[in-house]
């Protein structure tokens, strides 16, 4: 067995963390070095595995051509430029009425003229990509998707520009040459795109020299925080690389929540309730000072009260609508709740993010609460789902065949 083979069976069994695949140091090091803050490059030397096993330019073709992917799945751009979706797309023809399915020879056409292929959300449509990401994202804490894009010799697929999440660059095929320049506005938020600061942007890409200029290689992978300026060209051959964005939880969203939970707390006195004075004009003059001024005073009392505790009902809300539980098979899933016996095992299904929480309401009672939805739990039945979310796993003689099959059929568990 090879050393390629043997990382990559220690990768499958979970043996070597998921960043040690895209990082060259270790991950408590790439956490307080270079997590934000600063661009990390790894050579393929560096690093336990190539990039073949999650994509490559078969994948691409299968892709396009037999999988029947629509807009905005995919997507094409030349010289900067995003082409219209209807001109690498065509109806479905008899039996599917569908308009906008990828036309394999309109973006070979594309393709042939310089145009960059982009292939949006690998992390739903291609499987050892979702895998991955999935993986990536548990370990991250951070929810990610993935895109790939396809650009022929000697082309730039987009200028320079900065991303509004992190990135880690997997260059899977051919080479890139890339250049990295510094932030023209630190840290941008998720609705602060790049073309607010179009004219900073292209100064610094005129006048700027870049932090980083090289060429990239099958294996190697980029870690690039949010904000930093990219743009890179395809070199002799057709370039294949994935890019997994990071959309990283900021303290911006504890404040949302923090504000949203004030407000509800303040709402219950008399001060947000009462009524703006007979004659207010908000369309000409806008609220009175007193009255902004009692509401401010309200909302400060209210932070000051608010526990973090309360904010994590959203905030583990928002974090499961981010991101999928890992993919099942919903006929092979219906056929084992229908035979579930005693001795069936099963196990939590992967990243559906399922916790135990008091009943909505203060009637009481425990609900069961996943990416799948929510479930209430008996009093009776507490105990074994306990054991269940600790151990990872359990027997329907534990959790009783009629939970069991319930589990099953809702998604939670999944054949152990």
């Amino acid at each position: 067995m090879t050393t390629t083979d043997q990382h990559r069976e220690r990768v499958q069994a979970g043996e070597l963390p998921v960043l040690s695949r895209l990082v060259g140091v270790e991950p408590e090091e790439f956490a307080r070095h270079y997590w934000s803050r600063e661009p990390l490059l790894t050579r393929a030397a560096d690093l336990p595995l190539p990039f073949d096993d999650l994509f490559s330019a078969a994948a691409v073709d299968e892709l396009v051509s037999t999988r029947g992917l629509r807009t905005p799945f995919l997507r094409m751009a030349r010289n900067g430029t995003t082409l219209p979706d209807r001109s690498f797309t065509r109806g479905g023809g008899i039996g599917a009425a569908i308009a906008d399915q990828a036309s394999d020879d309109a973006v070979l056409s594309h393709f042939a003229d310089g145009a960059t292929l982009v292939l949006q959300g690998l992390h739903r449509t291609w499987e050892p990509v979702v895998r991955f990401s999935q993986s990536l994202a548990a370990a991250l804490g951070h929810p990610v998707q993935v895109n790939a894009y396809v650009t022929p010799p000697q082309n730039t697929g987009f200028s320079d520009h900065y991303d509004v999440h992190d990135v880690f660059v997997l260059q899977v095929a051919g080479e890139k040459r890339w250049r990295i320049r510094p932030p023209v506005y630190p840290l941008p938020l998720r609705d602060e795109p790049w073309t607010d600061h179009r004219a900073a942007v292209e100064e610094a890409a005129a006048g700027t020299n870049p932090l980083i200029e090289t060429t990239f290689h099958p294996g190697d992978c980029l870690y690039l925080p949010r904000g930093y300026l990219h743009s890179a060209t395809a070199l002799g051959g057709t370039s294949i690389h994935l890019t997994i964005g990071v959309h990283a939880w900021t303290r911006r969203h504890v404040a949302d929540q923090l504000v949203r939970a004030a407000v509800a707390r303040a709402s219950l006195g008399s001060e947000l309730r009462s009524a703006l004075a007979v004659g207010t004009d908000l369309v000409t003059s806008g609220p009175d000072h007193d009255d902004v001024e009692a509401v401010r005073r309200a909302l400060l009392d209210a932070i000051a009260e608010v526990d973090a505790s309360e904010l994590a009902a959203g905030l583990a809300g928002a974090a499961r609508a981010a991101q999928r539980p890992a993919p099942l098979s919903p006929l092979a899933q219906a056929e084992a709740a229908a035979a579930a016996d005693e001795s069936t095992v099963v196990r939590v299904r992967d990243h559906v993010g399922a916790t135990l929480e008091p009943a909505p309401g203060g009637a009481g009672g425990t609900v069961l609460r996943s990416r799948v939805g929510a479930l209430h739990v008996a009093g009776g039945e507490l105990a074994a789902v306990e054991a269940l979310l600790a151990d990872g796993q359990a027997s329907a003689g534990a959790l009783g065949v009629e939970l069991t099959r319930t589990l099953l059929r809702t998604g939670v568990v999944v054949p152990g």
